[in-house]
């Protein structure tokens, strides 16, 4: 039994369709309740097991009817995928405090308080769980124009290593997601943009290229790892963030420390200055995309 935030489209509708194939019950959560009412309808017609509850993540009060709605529904509940986000970019010196509040509130917040309801519940059952919870690239490199957005992706991927320690002895595994997939967010990358568009028009393939190199495909490309994630196949698998899109599927390294350097009695500015020079910085920021010559 799972439930599944900002499933009304897109990569969270993906998910639940996905879930909802692989035989499991699943709750569908989106901000608009039209939206999550088409898509749990959609779910029902095709065969599968769905209700809707609609709800803006972020607060408690959502979080918790959720894990209620899960139990009313089908008794239990096994998987919680935190799907559900908001965009509001702006660079730093235009964004506003409500630009910056809202998507950390959606974000991290909401993922935080899904989480919290959820491990409650799968504690009190006994039985573990999955805890599915979903990053970004822009919060592990960085992304011009998101402070808030890479800063929430950021957050959570350090709340899933958190929590997979905290709720290992009651077998509840928890992994960050790292999709990269043809959204509308995608669709406003310029080197992006043509191909996605050609694809639409014609109802073709992406490019091999794009798929591979790039990482990137459909919505559907992503959701194999979220049925994966959430089945005893992974049990053993927690604490990670796992990329996948189009024909990519990657694992994510832990931040470590890249180089070292000592100095008896400790650093002056000038010392640090000096031994500088001997570190390679880090890159930053989602590299620009390779376009094949044609």
């Amino acid at each position: 039994m799972a439930v599944v935030t900002g499933a009304g489209r897109g990569l969270g509708r993906a998910y639940a369709e996905a879930l909802a194939a692989a035989g499991a019950a699943v709750v569908v959560n989106d901000v608009d309740a039209a939206t999550a009412g088409q898509a749990a309808a959609a779910l029902q017609e095709a065969g599968g097991r769905a209700v809707a509850a609609p709800g803006a993540v972020g607060g408690t009060e959502v979080a918790e009817s959720l894990v209620a709605t899960a139990v009313a529904e089908f008794g239990r509940l096994d998987v919680l995928v935190t799907n559900a986000g908001v965009l509001r970019d702006r660079v730093l010196w235009k964004m506003s405090d409500d630009d910056f509040d809202t998507v950390i509130d959606v974000h991290l917040r909401g993922t935080f308080t899904c989480a919290r309801a959820a491990a409650v519940r799968m504690r009190e059952q006994g039985e573990g769980g999955r805890l599915i919870l979903i990053s970004s690239p822009a919060g592990q490199r960085g992304n011009f124009g998101q402070t808030n957005y890479a800063a929430a992706k950021a957050g959570i991927v350090a709340m899933a290593r958190t929590w997979a320690m905290e709720l290992a002895r009651a077998n509840i595994t928890v992994n960050a997601v790292v999709p990269v997939a043809a959204t509308e967010m995608t669709r406003t990358i310029p080197a992006f943009a043509p191909y996605l568009e050609e694809a639409e028009r014609t109802g073709g393939p992406l490019p091999a290229w794009l798929r591979r190199d790039e990482g990137l495909g459909t919505v559907q490309d992503v959701a194999g790892l979220i049925v994966y994630l959430a089945s005893d196949a992974s049990k053993e698998v927690t604490g990670q963030a796992i990329g996948i899109g189009g024909d990519r599927l990657s694992l994510w390294s832990h931040p470590a420390e890249k180089a070292v350097a000592y100095a008896g009695g400790g650093w002056s500015a000038g010392a640090i200055a000096d031994a500088w020079g001997g570190f390679e910085p880090e890159t930053y920021g989602i590299p620009a995309p390779e376009v094949p010559a044609s």
